[in-house]
């Protein structure tokens, strides 16, 4: 059967995939769609990883659709633009985030937060509208509609600023939206890994004094002399956690595994509000009774909305924010998601896709 045009113009593109819940990557071979005439193609050169993706190719949230290709910390330079694409050009720096399609005309959409549409579309693990199954960034072509790629201003590095795509707006967002970030505030920052290293950035470059919680004392050193945290607590030491209750406005939870609730909620003062962005995959048991007495909040946030991510970059720029890292060839992809699985990095890994990824 003759190909159609759609088919033949598709683009052929390689990558590392799972294929199964072992959640083992191995070189995989596809085809992107069509450049269309809002399209932006871009040679992927760097592609952080996320706890997230380790949850997914391991299918931890039951919903993984194999093969399973993922990666939404991509960053590039572009190779083609469709005939009506306006903000980019060739050989511009750009990067995918988390996701690459919204619906454009429900209220999400309206109030540029494309990333609570109902119709939002993943970047990978996800079927797009056209009925063919999305693959992320752990692949050496990246082919998006122009209002989801972002520009990577010129003076932060692309290694650095993968992260940024996922773990930087994770934390930026919800400390812009839950008023966090106001000069004087205290904001208690809850893990220190990929997402919590950023938080605290973040924080201290709005002027906000942070307190860094941790199971794990070995880290206070790193918090304050390198992050420029003010304080840092370990959650299990009672009489510090006692000493500091009721002292914070607000308190950005990064931690992806299951974890009691009570001692965070009870640092918060009166009016204060704990913002989940880690994603476990149990459920975590919510005591409420605290929050009646203090009129406490308990929320949520996931990534931020285009125009948002792209104010996030030029304010990451001017503050020369990026992420800690560890580069790390193609290769060693499956030993970087076990050692993941373990929270053996500082920070974050990023792919070196442009040097390192070669065709199956």
């Amino acid at each position: 059967m003759a190909k159609s045009a759609e088919e033949q113009n598709q683009v052929k593109a390689f990558g590392w995939a799972a294929r199964d819940p072992s959640g083992v990557l191995s070189p995989f071979n596809f085809s992107r769609r069509a450049i269309g005439e809002k399209d932006v193609k871009f040679k992927v050169l760097y592609c952080g990883i996320c706890h997230s993706d380790l949850h997914c190719i391991k299918n931890e949230w039951g919903s993984t659709i194999y093969p399973c290709l993922p990666g939404h910390e991509i960053v590039g330079v572009v190779t083609e633009v469709g005939s009506k694409v306006q903000k980019f050009k060739v050989d511009d720096r750009v990067g995918v985030g988390g996701m690459v399609g919204s619906c454009h005309s429900c209220d999400s959409c309206a109030d540029h937060l494309e990333n609570y549409c109902p119709k939002m579309k993943l970047t990978y693990n996800s079927i797009f509208y056209d009925g063919n199954p999305l693959f992320g960034g752990f692949s050496n072509i990246m082919v998006a509609t122009e209002h989801f790629v972002i520009r990577i201003p010129d003076n932060l590095p692309l290694d650095a600023s993968a992260p940024l795509l996922c773990a930087g707006m994770t934390t930026y967002s919800p400390l812009k939206h839950f008023g966090l970030d106001k000069p004087g505030l205290h904001v208690g920052v809850v893990g220190l890994g990929g997402l919590g290293h950023m938080a605290v950035k973040f924080a201290k470059a709005l002027g906000v004094k942070v307190t860094v919680i941790s199971t794990s004392p070995t880290k206070k050193r790193e918090a304050i002399e390198h992050l420029g945290a003010d304080s840092f607590l370990v959650s299990h030491e009672q009489d510090a956690m006692q000493a500091a209750m009721d002292t914070m406005d607000g308190m950005i939870d990064t931690v992806s595994a299951p974890h009691p609730l009570l001692p965070l909620i009870s640092l918060l003062k009166s009016h204060g509000k704990l913002v989940m962005v880690g994603a476990p995959d149990k459920p975590l048991e919510l005591p409420v009774f605290p929050l009646l007495m203090g009129r406490k909040i308990v929320a949520g946030s996931i990534i931020g909305g285009i125009k948002e991510t792209q104010e996030m970059f030029y304010f990451a720029a001017k503050h020369n924010i990026g992420a800690d890292i560890e580069v790390i060839p193609m290769e060693y992809v499956n030993t970087a998601m076990e050692r993941l699985q373990k929270a053996d990095v500082r920070y974050r890994f990023v792919i070196d896709i442009g040097n390192t990824l070669e065709a199956a």
